[in-house]
C-alpha cells in the first residue's frame, strides 16, 4: 500500500472504531432498557446479547479484512460503509412499551383487546411463544432475607426511597431485570430488582437493604404497602376481566406484540 492511501484509511479506520464505540453504547443503554422491562424478559434478553454479540465479532472481523487487505475485502470503502451503518440501525430499535390495564375480550386466539388505566382500547398481539406468569396475593410475613424481589419505590423529601409495592419472584425468575432505575409507574417512580440482603423492623413497616450487582439500596416498607408473589401461568389465564401488565414490543405496523404478560389472579391488579 503507499503512502497516499495509509492517511485515508486510518482517517476510515478511527471513525470506524467510533461509531463502534458508538453502537456498543447505544446497545448496552438498549440492554438496559431492555432490562428495565422487567418481569420474566430477563432470558429474552440474554438470547438478544449472545446474538448480538456474535454480530459485533462478525463485523469486527470485516473489519479486519478491510484494513489488513485479507482476501473478500476488495472494496473497503462499501465494507466501511456498512459497518459504519450497522450502529445507527441497531439504535433504532424501539424499546419496549407496558401496557397496563384489563382484557375487554378475545378477536380470536392470538388477538386481545386491552382497555388500560387511561380508558384506551388497545389491540395486543400474541407471540407464539408469550412468557405468561400469574399474580396472587402475599403478605408482610412473605417478605424473608434472601429472596429476590422487585420494588417499585418513590422518593420522600429527604431523599430516601419508600416502596409503593413488592413482588417477589420465584427462584427460577431471579437477576430477571436486575439493578436500580426509573419505572413508570407514577412519576418519580423508581423500580429495584435485588436480593434483600437484610431486614430492620422499622416504625410502621420495615427497612430493606437491597443488594443487586451494582450497589444496593435501602427502602422502607410500609405495612400497607401491597405484597404479590409470581406463580406458573399459562393463555388459559388471558381472559376477559383479568388485570394485567404486559410488556409489548412495537411492530414496524405499528401494532403491539405482548411478549410477556403479567396477569392477576382471584380479581386483583398486578400493582407493579
Amino acid at each position: 500500500m503507499t503512502h497516499s492511501h495509509i492517511n485515508p484509511m486510518n482517517q476510515l479506520f478511527r471513525l470506524c472504531e467510533t461509531r463502534l464505540a458508538e453502537g456498543c453504547v447505544r446497545r448496552a443503554s438498549y440492554s438496559g432498557m431492555r432490562n428495565c422491562g422487567n418481569l420474566g424478559f430477563g432470558s429474552y434478553q440474554r438470547r438478544r446479547d449472545w446474538r448480538s454479540s456474535s454480530k459485533s465479532q462478525a463485523r469486527e472481523m470485516e473489519l479486519t479484512r478491510v484494513v489488513e487487505g485479507y482476501p473478500g475485502s476488495s472494496t473497503p470503502v462499501l465494507h466501511f460503509a456498512a459497518i459504519l451503518a450497522a450502529p445507527v440501525a441497531w439504535a433504532q430499535e424501539a424499546p419496549p412499551v407496558r401496557v397496563r390495564g384489563t382484557i375487554e375480550g378475545i378477536i380470536d386466539s392470538a388477538d386481545y383487546v386491552v382497555k388500560t388505566r387511561d380508558g384506551a382500547e388497545l389491540k395486543v398481539t400474541l407471540p407464539e411463544k408469550p412468557q405468561i406468569a400469574g399474580i396472587v396475593k402475599a403478605s408482610f410475613s412473605d417478605i424473608k432475607e434472601g429472596l429476590f424481589v422487585g420494588v417499585t419505590a418513590l422518593p420522600k423529601p429527604d431523599g430516601s426511597l419508600s416502596a409503593l409495592e413488592v413482588h417477589i419472584f420465584p427462584e427460577a425468575m431471579r437477576g430477571t431485570g436486575e439493578g436500580h432505575y426509573p419505572w413508570d409507574l407514577r412519576p418519580q417512580s423508581t423500580m429495584t430488582n435485588a436480593n434483600i440482603e437484610q431486614i430492620v423492623a422499622a416504625v410502621d413497616g420495615r427497612t430493606l437493604t437491597l443488594k443487586y450487582k451494582d450497589g444496593e439500596k435501602k427502602i422502607f416498607l410500609p405495612a400497607e404497602a401491597p405484597i404479590v408473589a409470581y406463580v406458573p401461568g399459562d393463555k388459559s389465564d388471558l381472559k376477559p376481566g383479568a388485570k394485567v401488565l404486559i410488556i409489548a414490543a412495537k411492530q414496524p405496523d405499528g401494532t403491539l406484540q405482548g411478549r410477556a404478560w403479567r396477569v392477576g389472579r382471584d380479581g386483583l391488579t398486578p400493582p407493579m
